[in-house]
């Protein structure tokens, strides 16, 4: 468990100091409607205990919040007539990550709605597949690092 650096709104919410529309809970994972939701039935799916990013949550874990996301999905998807759904999982404040405690977003979408997560990405140009080769060739070097203790790295 990583501590938080400054005020965490989710721990609180967690330990009940504030209102709280929760849809899910067990030992390990809380889930629980955005107050400001992209569209109605926006879930959001928290570790109980702090961890601020992808990087410091156990793989046990997050693989966990990642199954009831699975869980979660069709059924929010079937109570708000949704034509499409997004996981979303924004890690760190350079992605996006706004509340520094790892959570997964469940976003029921619809044609028009006005959210854009758009890939690939207008600005991106098209690398030389030797860019391509090389980097794919450190992910595969990185993954089986004799040097290695346990599993993959982070």
């Amino acid at each position: 468990m990583s501590e938080p650096t400054a005020h965490c709104t989710f721990c609180d919410l967690i330990a009940g100091a504030a209102e709280v529309s929760v849809c899910y809970e067990d030992a390990t994972s809380i889930a629980f409607m955005d107050i400001q939701p992209v569209n109605n039935g926006h879930v959001l799916v928290a570790t109980r205990e702090h961890h601020a990013t992808l990087a410091d949550v156990p793989e046990e874990l997050a693989m966990h919040l990642f199954s009831v996301a699975l869980q979660l999905a069709p059924v929010v998807r079937k109570i708000t007539g949704a034509q499409g759904l997004n996981i979303i999982v924004s890690s760190g404040e350079a992605a996006g990550q706004d509340v520094l405690h790892y959570h997964v977003h469940l976003i029921p979408r619809y044609k028009g709605d006005g959210f854009e997560v758009t890939l690939p990405f207008p600005g991106s140009a098209l690398p030389d597949r030797t860019v391509l080769d090389a980097t794919a060739a450190r992910i595969i070097a990185a993954t089986r690092d004799p040097m290695r203790v346990g599993g993959a790295q982070r």
